[in-house]
């Protein structure tokens, strides 16, 4: 099993999770997050005063799947988050050593 946790800009959630969702994936995890990359933050203006925003809003989807569905789901993310701007994200897959569903008891594949 993995991880994949991908780290994306908010307002593509919805095509993210309909993505993974068209994939057969019906459990996932989102976070909102702030960071920041290659995109360095950027300044705005507040009641006159520039200030400089370093973390900027970000979402992390985190899902965890079968080794045989890895390749397909991050191919479904790439594609539903990418805008082909700086600061689209990113993917990280780990591996996963154990899952156990607390209500059943069930553990690793059974329990995702």
């Amino acid at each position: 099993m993995k991880q994949v946790a991908a780290v994306i800009k908010p307002f593509k959630l919805d095509e993210v999770r309909e993505a993974l969702s068209d994939l057969g994936i019906n459990g996932l995890t989102v976070t909102e997050v702030k960071g920041f990359g290659r995109q360095k933050g950027h300044t705005e203006l507040y009641r006159g005063a520039e200030y400089v925003v370093d973390f900027l809003p970000k979402v992390k989807v985190d899902v965890i799947l079968p080794d045989d569905m890895v390749e397909r789901a991050i191919e479904a993310i790439v594609n539903a988050a990418r805008t082909g701007k700086i600061g689209d994200g990113k993917i990280f897959v780990t591996p996963v050593e154990q899952v156990v569903r607390i209500r059943t008891g069930e553990t690793n594949e059974q329990a995702i």
